[in-house]
């Protein structure tokens, strides 16, 4: 395995389900994820190790305003859309409670209400187009911090053609979280220093 996200080679299957199937029973080495995008199953790494301090932070704020009733996680979950084909499994999201009551392993995609990934030049690719692409469909706030650039784009507005609004600003400066959350983010302990590995630079 490597730092970059990878597809693997999955049996020919005719529908979305099996896929998702396939992805959810996957036996993934520890640190990675499996995930549904572009009809393919993707693996990919974790957040690295510098990365805990700034999503704790991220987290702490983004609990403090979500809805009542919603639950703010980092933990491994998958959720499914399937009018995108896709399966996905945010750095960081809140979510309706109630949506984890359900019996599966996988939540559906309506129950969120925000997603945010921390990006690296290793997942920016998905994470900038991909899940963007889906993401602007259905979930109202989508948090996308570039940690080599350090800053952070704030996405929301959701449609059929992805995201009307969008705003960004480095690291150290405020930046408005629109609705249903409503509040200032401190974005003042989110750079880190990023380690570029002399292969990927050759890539």
């Amino acid at each position: 395995m490597t730092e970059r996200p990878r597809a693997i080679d999955a049996p020919p299957s005719g529908s979305y389900e099996e896929m998702l199937q396939i992805v959810e029973e996957m036996d993934t080495p520890v640190g990675y994820r499996a995930e549904l995008i572009r009809g393919k199953i993707v693996v990919s790494p974790w957040s690295r190790l510098r990365y805990l301090r700034p999503t704790r932070k991220l987290r702490a704020q983004v609990e403090a305003h979500a809805p009542d009733g919603y639950v703010t996680e980092t933990s491994p979950f998958l959720f499914s859309f399937p009018d995108s084909g896709r399966a996905c499994g945010p750095d960081l999201f809140v979510a309706d409670e109630s949506a984890f009551e359900a019996a599966g392993r996988h939540a559906d995609a309506s129950a969120l209400s925000l997603v945010a990934e921390l990006t690296s030049d290793s997942t920016k690719d998905v994470d900038w187009l991909d899940k963007m692409a889906t993401y602007g469909q259905i979930v109202p706030v989508y948090l996308l911090l570039d940690m080599r650039l350090g800053e952070i784009n704030v996405l929301w507005e959701p449609s059929p053609k992805g995201y009307r609004s969008r705003t960004n600003v480095p690291f150290g400066r405020p930046v408005r979280i629109p609705g249903p959350f409503d509040f200032e983010l401190d974005t003042s302990e989110f750079a880190v220093e990023e380690y570029v590995n002399p292969e990927d630079e050759q890539r």
